[in-house]
This record gives C-alpha cells, structure tokens and sequence, in this order.
C-alpha cells in the first residue's frame, strides 16, 4: 500500500534534512517535488493543486520560519495537510430503532459480496446480531458466495429465489424485526457499468426499508475512474460512505487522496487483504503516516491484539522466563504471527528506521522462512517439541524428509531455538545486565 508514494516522499525529505534554514526557493523545490510525487501516484490534478498551495502559504511564512528546525516543521504541515484532505474520520450509523440497515453498492469487480461478509464479521464481533441479505440475483453464483462467506463468519443469509430485490430487502427487514436482529447487511446486485436500472433498483430498495447506511464499495487500484463512479452512484443515491477495496496491492493509492475531496463523501473502511479480517476503519491521521513513511504502530497493535491469545501469551512469556520455553511454545507463536496478516503489510506498518530496515526485507523470503519452519515443527512428534533433546540425528533426518526440507535447516532451526532458551536463561539471572557481553 503506497509504495510509490512513500518512498518519493522518503526522498524528498531526506533532501530537505540535509538542509539548515529553508529559503523560499527551498521551499518552492521541494513543492515541485510533492506535486510530481502525488501527481505519478494517480491523485486527481485538482486535489494536488490545492493540497500544494495549502502547504506552500503555511511554510513560507511565520511557522516555518521561526521554527527550531524547519526542514521538520515542513514534514509536520505536509502531514496535517495530508489528513486535511484525506477527510474527517466518520464512524459507521447504526442509531435509531433495530434493525439499522446498511446497503451495500458497488459495480462488480470491486469486491462488493466480499465487503459486506468482512463488514458483518466486524458488526457481529461488536455485539451486533447481524441478517446479511443476498439482493443480487443476476450475477451467476452471487448468492451462493454469500451464503459460503455467512457460514465461514457464522451470519445467517436471507435469500428467496424469484422474489425482487427490493420485495426480497422488504420481506428480510419484516423477519429481522420479529427475530431480534440489530444490523441487516444488504448485499444488492452490481453492474459492469453505471446504468439507470440499478440506479432506480438501489432507490426501489431504499423506499422500502429505513436504510441507516449507503456504502459504495470501489476498487482502488482502477485510479482515478473511481472518482467518477463515485460521483456517478452519489448523484442518484444517498451515498453515506465508501469501502475502498484492495488497498493491498495499490501501491500508488491516488484514490484514496483524492476521493474524499472530489465527491464529499467519507471513507469509512478500507479493504487491505482477501482474508475475512481484513478491512480497516478509516483513520486518516495513521494513513497519512503511512503514506508519508511514518508507519502505523496503531493499526500494528490492533491486529497483534486481536491475533494473540492475551493469557496464552503471558503463560509463554512466563515459561520463557523460566528457561521452559519449548517448540511449542514456538509453533503457537508462529499461529499467531500468521492471523495477523501478510508480512508484507505487517512490515510496511512499522515506523522510521524500523520501518526502513523492514524494507530492506524481501516479505516473500521471510514468508517462505516462516513457511519452512512451521513445516519443520509440524513434523516433529509432541514429545519432540516439548523436549528437543529427543531429536537425535535419525529423527532431524525424518523430520527433514517430512517437512520437504534439509537436514542442515533443521539443525538450524534447533540451534537458533537453543540460542533462543540461553538468552532467555540469562535475561532470568542477571536481570538484562551483560546482554552485549553474551552476544560478543
């Protein structure tokens, strides 16, 4: 996400630390830089004229000037004025009598079904008693994708072949007020273009039931098309928010700059991944820093929260302490680390110099290494994990051949692990004190 993007700015502000006092030839330079940055990554042209003259009025005058360290007091404006036009955070309605509806809308491609099981996933971990509504009866198999994405997530899905999306959305809300449910999840029927029959479908439905919410889902990788159907859905339906989708594999990420500032409607999610967790409430301060290369240790907490087992953690934390530290141990970690996404995305969150050496990482190496230890612990028996003092050199050579790996990868693998148990033995018995010494 923002590759591009982050790492012109990278640049551009390296060049502006190495200098002392900033002229308004400086200034102006490094301007010129920021627009063609934003510009290659697809932000719409009048998004970047005004972005850039909001920043040039603010660092040519009093604030910088005046400032301890100007090249840093550039960087802070350039930041807010990125959130600036990144938009307001605005939080999903779901006040007023049960059930609150949300409509979901989009063209097909941009991920729509998709969007709407990751949205009931994150309604229903929030207390909610969640109906998804299958309203989409033209696209081959689109109800049938909904009905498998509802029992991996554990909602019911509402569907009656032959009956009109806006009768079907009708008759769901009737069932969903008598059995008690809070959120109804409307999954409506998407076009390969923009066209007066959806339109007029998506406003039959709305008539019908009290909708809290109108979400329009948009692939962000199509640029800046997603702006006019934006503009497009939101001149004949009341568009409440947007889901901008595959964010993951958008490196540019000009739709997302500019989308907020051309149509005047606020994202409210962010799609970063295929897997069922991965949409993100929009939070524009942690994007900016991303974008900008600041990281997001925010968002990183969140996921190794909802990844990590809290009590488990802290009895292995324990055991590790304890000199009791087993593979394991090891293998459940490796579990957890895996439910927090590609390690790709886990690398680009993290922050300054941290986040510059993870980029030296190639994900799809490391991703491989993870892979060929979680095959080479998985091969071995319970009681060899718990005491790899078992592993003598005909069972490291059946362990190699079961995991598809060499020997010498599992001698590896124990030595490290070994390591691993004396650092820990030591942090024990002196308190940290000596940790260079040990690794001299």
């Amino acid at each position: 996400m923002f590759d591009n993007l982050s790492g012109r700015f990278n640049e551009i502000f390296q060049q502006l630390r190495r200098r002392g006092k900033l002229s308004e030839a400086d200034v102006d330079a490094v301007l010129r830089e920021v627009r063609l940055a934003l510009l290659e990554a697809d932000v719409h042209y009048s998004v970047v004229k005004s972005f850039v003259t909001r920043v040039r009025e603010r660092a040519v005058g009093h604030e910088v000037s005046k400032a301890l360290n100007p090249a840093q007091q550039v960087i802070k404006i350039v930041h807010e004025e990125l959130i600036n036009t990144l938009g307001e955070p605005d939080r999903l309605n779901l006040s007023g009598p049960k059930p609150r509806v949300v409509m979901m809308v989009g063209l097909q491609g941009a991920g729509k079904t998709t969007a709407t099981a990751k949205l009931a996933k994150i309604l229903r971990s929030q207390g909610e008693r969640v109906l998804l509504v299958a309203a989409d009866p033209y696209r081959p198999a689109a109800v049938k994708q909904l009905q498998t994405l509802g029992q991996q997530i554990g909602v019911d899905v509402y569907t009656r072949e032959g009956v009109k999306p806006p009768d079907l959305a009708a008759q769901a809300f009737d069932m969903a007020q008598k059995s008690g449910v809070s959120a109804m999840v409307i999954d409506t029927a998407g076009r390969s273009q923009l066209d007066d029959a959806l339109m007029q479908e998506l406003q039959a439905i709305a008539r019908r039931v009290p909708v809290n919410e109108t979400l329009l889902t948009v692939d962000s990788m199509i640029g800046q098309e997603a702006l006019h159907i934006a503009e497009g859905f939101r001149d004949s339906v009341k568009l409440t928010g947007l889901v901008l989708t595959k964010m993951d594999g958008d490196s540019r990420g000009g739709a997302a700059i500019s989308i907020r500032s051309v149509t005047g409607v606020p994202i409210k999610y962010l799609g970063t991944g295929e897997g069922l967790d991965a949409l993100e409430s929009f939070d524009p301060r942690r994007l900016a820093s991303r974008i900008l290369g600041m990281g997001d240790m925010i968002g990183l907490i969140e996921r190794a929260e909802a990844a990590f087992d809290q009590q488990a953690t802290q009895d292995q934390a324990q055991r590790m302490l304890a000199g009791q530290f087993t593979l394991e141990d090891f293998a459940q970690q490796l579990k957890q680390v895996k439910k927090m996404g590609p390690l790709s995305q886990i690398l680009d969150m993290m922050p300054g110099g941290m986040g510059q050496a993870a980029r030296n990482i190639d994900p799809a190496d490391a991703e491989k290494q993870l892979k060929r230890t979680e095959a080479i612990i998985n091969s071995m028996t319970v009681a060899e994990r718990k005491n790899p003092d078992l592993l003598n050199a005909s069972r490291r050579r059946r362990i190699a051949s079961g995991s598809g790996t060499d020997v010498q990868d599992v001698n590896r693998l124990i030595k490290q692990f070994r390591e691993t148990q004396r650092l820990f033995k030591h942090i024990k018995k002196t308190g940290g004190r000596g940790l260079p010494r040990l690794f001299g």
